[in-house]
């Protein structure tokens, strides 16, 4: 893989600033990606204990995927779904020349990114959506909707670990410090040499 072949954000390097970053991740997405960091974390420690916290950041999650999903089709390009296909298709490749210690570069989303964007929302979405199920009259009790809830509960928090250990590695990897790039929305573009 040459540096041809990696994405690039297009007219990037016409309004960079002097600093050498490029903004790519909006407001809402950061606050979006920060309150449901918290939201989930508070979900894992509070089940039978706090049963009413848990429940309330359980429908926050709720709210948060909805703003989410919305958010993928209307936000501003990084945050839009428009590239997760396309991204996703390429995961094989990406992950046979990370093995080799080829990262390639990209300002948004990587696909291992992306597959981790599409895995966590999918298994956040049953384990709010079992868990809301979980205290209705009807599906109170019931154990497929209860273990369920605890599977993708589980699976929630093993992805949220390995989430944290890709960015962090991957961080290293580029000497870029990924989880700032998150909080301030802005990223490191290549030198043009």
């Amino acid at each position: 893989m040459n540096d041809k072949s990696v994405p690039e954000a297009r007219g990037a390097f016409d309004r960079t600033p002097a600093d050498g970053t490029v903004a790519v991740w909006d407001l809402p997405l950061r606050l979006w990606h920060w309150a449901l960091a918290a939201s989930v974390l508070a979900a894992w420690f509070t089940p039978t204990v706090y049963d009413s916290l848990h429940r309330i950041v359980g429908y926050s999650i709720i709210g948060l995927l909805a703003f989410r999903l919305v958010w993928g089709f209307c936000g501003s390009r990084y945050s839009r779904f428009r590239m997760v296909g396309v991204r996703l298709r390429a995961v094989p490749n990406y992950l046979w020349n990370l093995r080799r210690g080829i990262t390639g570069r990209y300002i948004g989303l990587n696909p291992a990114g992306t597959l981790m964007l599409v895995a966590l929302l999918l298994s956040l979405s049953v384990s709010a959506i079992t868990g809301a199920l979980s205290v209705t009259v009807t599906f109170f009790g019931v154990w497929w909707i209860e273990d369920t809830h605890a599977y993708a509960s589980d699976a929630v928090i093993v992805l949220v670990v390995l989430h944290v250990v890709g960015v962090v590695l991957m961080g290293m990897l580029q000497r870029e410090n990924l989880i700032r790039a998150m909080i301030t929305g802005r990223k490191r573009i290549r030198n043009r040499s």
